[in-house]
């Protein structure tokens, strides 16, 4: 198995380049983040080409967060804002030759809201296809975002057919699914088509993979066997020192 860094949470309190050293040092085979944008392009492009790793993937912003906001691109209305996020984001992963981006609906619901996501995706997928660069879309269980408007991979998969883009995939977040669904192992065997990129952290707490309702060892087995060999995203909260919680690497 290959691991990727999520660095919103492992070394989040070290800026973004020394963070994607410590993944390095570490021995992760990539890293991927949140919301890079406050950091130079020039950089994370240096931090990434001393280390020899890629930056797998990178979210749209989430909008007015003081006000509340986790996205955009549902959000009937906000058009406008969620395509400039969108372009945003396009621009910043080509520069640092990032391949996925996380479009981030936002909270909402209704059938207004899934046209809107709808036709903002086909935005996305159309200004992003030239560049090679996928285009993501994250069920978030309704315990950490309640109001979200994608919360089942049912829901994300009427989403993609809608969209009707190749470049559209599914993030299959471990924890999340677990949360919302269960049944990890028929999940990732029967969406496997349509998964993009694979995240994990333990459940319920989101910690590091080595404890919790979830067997990890199990979940990895099965997506070894059904050949991914994409990177598997940590995106765990690590609760202090990131490096204190590793083992679970070292085992897998």
């Amino acid at each position: 198995m290959s691991f990727s860094a999520n660095l919103g949470f492992l070394w989040a309190d070290r800026p973004l380049p020394e963070a994607i050293r410590a993944a390095k040092a570490a021995g992760f085979d990539a890293v991927e983040c949140h919301w890079p944008y406050d950091v130079p392009t020039e950089a994370v492009t240096a931090a990434l080409q001393e280390t020899g790793l890629r930056m797998l993937g990178l979210n749209t912003r989430r909008g007015d967060v003081a006000g509340g906001e986790n996205g955009l691109s549902a959000l009937p209305g906000r058009e406008e804002d969620a395509r400039a996020a969108i372009d945003e984001a396009i621009a910043y992963a080509v520069t640092i030759n990032t391949p996925n981006i996380h479009v981030m609906a936002g909270f909402t619901e209704g059938r207004d809201a899934h046209e809107t996501f709808v036709e903002n995706l086909r935005y996305a997928c159309e200004k992003a296809a030239p560049y090679g660069i996928t285009i993501l879309i994250e069920p978030l269980n309704r315990y950490d975002a309640p109001g979200y408007f994608l919360t089942t991979t049912d829901q994300a998969l009427a989403v993609i057919a809608d969209v009707g883009a190749s470049n559209l995939k599914l993030m299959f977040d471990c924890y999340h699914v677990q949360l919302m669904e269960g049944d990890l192992t028929h999940r990732i065997e029967a969406l496997l088509p349509s998964i993009g990129h694979i995240q994990f952290a333990s459940v319920p707490d989101r910690g590091a993979p080595d404890h919790g309702e979830v067997n990890y060892t199990h979940i990895f087995s099965i997506i070894a066997r059904l050949g991914y060999d994409a990177p598997l995203g940590a995106e765990y909260k690590p609760g202090g020192d990131t490096d204190a919680t590793l083992s679970w690497m070292n085992d897998a």
